[in-house]
């Protein structure tokens, strides 16, 4: 079986790892400093804070923009459930908007229409690599005064008008799951530009101690710490960051292979007038984390079909992007309905995408969707 994907780790990343474990600091330290420079270097970021997910990466960005009990954050339901959570952990109220059937990324005229005196911040997510239109989005912030944070969970290495996401907002937040472009297990980080945001989070993602634990350690002097007010665990080790630190340092050859193949993809399978292929707006540049093939109404199987016949052919899939406000956590009597984001879930499907990817796997991909779609191999 082909798998969906697949994390690019080798004997480099294990090596660092052992060489953490027999140093004998392996919680938060040294490692995740370095981690964090060679991230700003990497991005162009001034400032970056190593967190334990992105899921908490995000609510730590929700807590240092002000967001608590009955605001409103606009977001869209099309993402992981992750990025609606992230308002409700504060005691916010996610709005979710509708996307655009393009790139799957949040529709700026539809985020306008529902901001209120209650809403305090957007939230933008790159769907599956694709940047979204940042400036727009930044726009609409600064005519309303409202909090830009973008969820960039599967952006790591994407481009926006020729810089490197991380660089546009204030508070930007990365995931290193396995399923993302680059790994540290788990993982995320938050890069900002902002002082005070950097100072606090890095304050609130250990339990607001006074005292870093780096500096209890290595002090000569008696010192006892405070904690300054409600914080969390949410620390990054340096096991994880020094498997971060070598991943990094092959990312842009990482990228560089994904885009090669989804190229592939791409000019194998664009005469198939019943799909529709990931499209790259000017000024944009995808890492590819994923690749989305929509299935339109010509059509001559469902998704669910076409799926189940590429696993019959070998080869792992997996459905459209969710969309959070069908889920039961949200999902609430007065049903809303995303007519954009549920038809783009319902028949939209994903095709393995991984480094290193064999090309003869690359072709049966191919080949197996032009014979149950177009019986051309």
């Amino acid at each position: 079986m082909i798998p969906i994907a697949k994390p690019y780790l080798d004997k480099e990343e294990a090596e660092s790892a052992y060489s953490v474990i027999m140093s004998g600091w392996v919680a938060q330290g040294p490692k995740v400093e370095e981690f964090e420079k060679k991230f700003c270097e990497y991005t162009g970021a001034e400032y970056a804070v190593a967190v334990s997910n992105c899921t908490n990466a995000l609510h730590l960005s929700m807590i240092v923009s002000g967001i608590s009990g009955g605001d409103e954050v606009i977001c869209p339901s099309m993402s992981y459930i992750a990025t609606a959570n992230s308002v409700a952990y504060t005691g916010g109220i996610p709005v979710f908007a509708e996307v655009s059937p393009a790139d799957y990324n949040l529709d700026p005229d539809n985020v306008r229409s529902l901001i209120t005196v209650r809403t305090k911040a957007i939230l933008v997510a790159h769907q599956i690599g694709m940047p979204a239109d940042i400036d727009e989005f930044r726009k609409i912030c600064r005519d309303n005064n409202l909090k830009l944070i973008e969820d960039a969970a599967c952006a790591i290495g994407s481009e926006y008008k020729g810089e490197k996401i991380g660089v546009h907002s204030e508070l930007v937040c990365f995931s290193f799951h396995p399923r993302k472009v680059m790994t540290t297990g788990e993982g995320g980080m938050i890069t900002t530009n902002n002082k005070d945001y950097y100072e606090r989070l890095k304050l609130l993602r250990q339990h607001a101690i006074s005292i870093s634990g780096k500096e209890r350690h290595s002090s000569d002097k008696l010192t006892f710490e405070d904690h300054l007010e409600t914080g969390y665990n949410y620390r990054m080790t340096d096991i994880q960051a020094a498997i971060g630190i070598k991943q990094l340092g092959k990312l842009d050859y990482i990228i560089k292979e994904r885009r090669r193949i989804a190229s592939l993809y791409i000019s194998g399978l664009k005469d198939i007038d019943c799909i529709r292929l990931p499209l790259e707006p000017d000024n944009r540049k995808s890492n590819y984390q994923s690749f989305a093939i929509y299935l339109n109404e010509k059509s001559p199987l469902s998704r669910n079909e076409v799926m189940q016949k590429l696993l019959n052919e070998g080869i792992s899939v997996r459905k459209g992007v969710m969309t959070s406000h069908r889920e039961s956590a949200y999902r609430t009597k007065n049903e809303l309905r995303l007519p954009v984001s549920e038809d783009l879930c319902d028949r939209s499907f994903m095709i393995p995408l991984y480094v290193p990817m064999d090309e003869k796997d690359i072709f049966h991909i191919i080949n197996s969707l032009r014979k149950i779609l177009k019986n051309i191999i």
